[in-house]
């Protein structure tokens, strides 16, 4: 996007507060600021991110090959018939703000022949066989049902997500409100990671800018021990919509001036107004809709204080 274009786009559901260039003095804080991170080892050493990428490669060649042998047995006579699926990472990993030593958070997505009871008894079975996945533990009647892992090293935690479609190709666009129609709660939470992290990056005016500030306003909330949606403080998806949402604010600006103003923004929020990066999505599903953050239907959320929703449908709080 040429800088002439993005001063006359609108990002998010306003117009931006400015759409000022950086100054000299902010892309030399802006470079101090990296020079920090680099300093206090925030930034993943080449050879760990590729231990990360060689993971994923082999993790989504065994749910390839798990699928591919579920098809043989459950859909015997289709003839060239290609179920697909595959393994999405989100989280941190996926924003690129991931440090050392994180883990990797990921979704296996399923077409309709695939189940969970598979996902954690034959699939859980191909980890556990594998000489290079250690420390497995499944938890199946999790709010979120989870398997934790490590693969070559790395620490992995596993999600799993059903569509109801016979094929999940390579290429399905996972956006699509409609793929949620019929699928049951745990899968829908469990998509809605990838889908959530894909929507920020793609809602954000220039994801360089936001990924350096949110590396830096995690760090800063690490080291004040603010860090912690579980002990009532803002997580990770909490902070990257409150970045994401001064990016959309402040367009243009350099990262040490979007960390500036993500703390001036939500210093003066009109709080309980929601924060929100995006229009709330009109698609109605029966299943879904008592998921959506909605104060004028679901009583409770009228009572919430801070409430920052994340852009993909079903529009959900994750901070206390």
């Amino acid at each position: 996007m040429s800088a002439s274009s993005s001063t006359t786009q609108v990002f998010g559901i306003s117009q931006a507060i400015s759409v000022a260039k950086p100054t000299a003095q902010d892309l030399k804080l802006t470079k101090m600021m990296v020079k920090t991170l680099e300093d206090m080892k925030s930034f993943e050493p080449k050879e760990e991110t590729k231990k990360r990428q060689e993971v994923m490669g082999k993790l989504n060649g065994l749910v390839k090959k798990w699928i591919g042998a579920l098809a043989e047995v459950r859909m015997p006579s289709e003839e060239g018939f290609v179920p697909g699926g595959k393994l999405l990472a989100f989280g941190s990993f996926r924003l690129g703000v991931h440090s050392s030593g994180g883990d990797i958070d990921t979704v296996l997505v399923a077409p309709s022949f695939v189940t969970r009871a598979d996902f954690f008894s034959s699939f859980k079975k191909m980890l556990m066989e594998d000489s290079e996945v250690t420390e497995l533990n499944a938890v199946v009647d999790a709010f979120v049902p989870i398997m934790t892992l490590k693969c070559m090293g790395v620490e992995v935690d596993l999600l799993f997500a059903r569509l109801m479609l016979k094929e999940v190709p390579e290429c399905l666009d996972l956006s699509d409100d409609a793929l949620l129609a019929n699928m049951d709660v745990k899968c829908i939470r469990s998509l809605n990671g990838s889908r959530v992290a894909e929507k920020i990056l793609r809602l954000v005016p220039n994801q360089n800018t936001f990924c350096t500030a949110l590396r830096a306003i995690k760090m800063w909330a690490k080291n004040h021990g603010v860090y912690s949606n579980s002990l009532g403080f803002l997580g990770g998806i909490t902070w990257a919509i409150m970045v994401a949402r001064t990016c959309q604010l402040y367009p243009n600006a350099a990262p040490s001036k979007i960390i500036e103003k993500t703390f001036f923004v939500f210093s003066t929020w009109n709080w309980p107004a929601p924060v929100v990066l995006d229009r709330m999505s009109t698609a109605a599903f029966p299943s879904v809709a008592r998921l959506v953050w909605n104060p004028s239907v679901n009583h409770a959320d009228s009572y919430h204080l801070m409430p920052v929703l994340t852009p993909a449908f079903p529009e959900q709080k994750f901070n206390f």
